[in-house]
């Protein structure tokens, strides 16, 4: 397997929105596109979203070679979106470990406690876990707003940041201690610029609905929203029995973060938000000191009991 020009950025891309979806095409060919860099794909065969940081372990997976104009080599892999970072990086697949990985580009926004279930941002935090800079990128996608063509301009005012990132690789003084989330705007063409953020609280709210077959209610997007499209048939779907219950998962709202420097609240107000983030989340302040008096009570609490 050739290498490509050795001056050039290696890159790495995956996602969870599966090999195909636009998103990943969009960033791959907006990046080849600039000659600049050498471009790897290692990517789930099928949709992996919101499986956050799941592995394979029980059983080997496949990896099978496909074309994608301009990439140096690219595969498609039965795995998660972490497995298909980590056998990318592992020089088990490519011939040498990347500079750079970009996970990405996300059909949906991951802010807020979203990060944890986002398939897209374990991806990087992959990378991180093995001492390899990287990069989640996600698009606000909105149902009737938006088109496939927008990842491409989503991808495309992320180049700036992906090369200013491998441009501080070169020179030895990026930080190694966290990883960048990526959010675009949906109107990414007149998008505010670039602003530091922080991880906020915002998620959806999500509910259970009682359905009678796997193939009954609405599915659920990689967007984390609802669509009124039967969920496509499977071959042995079953039926709920009083054995059986079925139940399907819906989105019922959203609760928002309503801080300034959050990354939701400035997605939405139409900047390209840029989180940093590490492998672990801290509890708050008050937490870790309620936690301190609490623990030192507990003795008390069992001779309490004790008598």
């Amino acid at each position: 397997m050739e290498e490509g020009n050795n001056k050039r950025g290696r890159i790495l891309i995956t996602n969870d929105d599966g090999i195909d979806a636009p998103g990943l095409r969009g960033l791959v060919s907006s990046l080849v596109n600039t000659n600049l860099f050498n471009i790897f794909v290692c990517a789930p065969d099928s949709e992996k979203s919101a499986v956050s940081h799941s592995i394979t372990w029980l059983h080997p997976i496949s990896a099978k070679q496909v074309h994608i104009h301009g990439t140096i080599a690219s595969f498609s892999v039965s795995g998660t979106p972490a497995d298909c970072t980590s056998l990318g990086i592992s020089k088990s697949l490519f011939p040498s470990v990347p500079h750079l990985v970009v996970s990405g580009i996300n059909r949906g926004s991951n802010c807020g406690y979203h990060i944890v279930y986002s398939g897209t941002v374990a991806g990087a935090r992959e990378a991180f876990f093995n001492n390899i800079p990287s990069i989640s990128i996600s698009y606000d996608w909105v149902e009737g707003k938006s088109n496939p063509q927008d990842f491409a301009l989503a991808a495309q005012v992320c180049i700036p940041i992906i090369n200013a990132v491998l441009v501080a690789i070169k020179k030895q003084s990026y930080p190694g201690r966290c990883f960048l989330n990526i959010d675009v705007p949906t109107n990414v063409a007149n998008h505010k610029g670039y602003k530091l953020t922080r991880q906020g609280k915002s998620i959806f709210k999500m509910g259970w609905r009682k359905v009678t077959s796997e193939t009954e209610g609405r599915r659920m997007l990689s967007d984390m929203t609802n669509t009124n499209t039967d969920m496509p048939k499977k071959i042995g779907t079953s039926s709920a029995s009083p054995e059986h219950l079925l139940f399907a998962r819906e989105v019922r709202g959203a609760l928002p973060d309503y801080d300034d420097d959050t990354d939701h609240k400035s997605l939405k107000a139409g900047y390209i938000t840029v989180t940093s983030l590490a492998g672990l989340s801290h509890a708050d302040v008050d937490c870790q000191t309620y936690f301190e008096d609490w623990l030192q009570s507990i003795p008390k609490h069992l001779l309490s009991a004790a008598l």
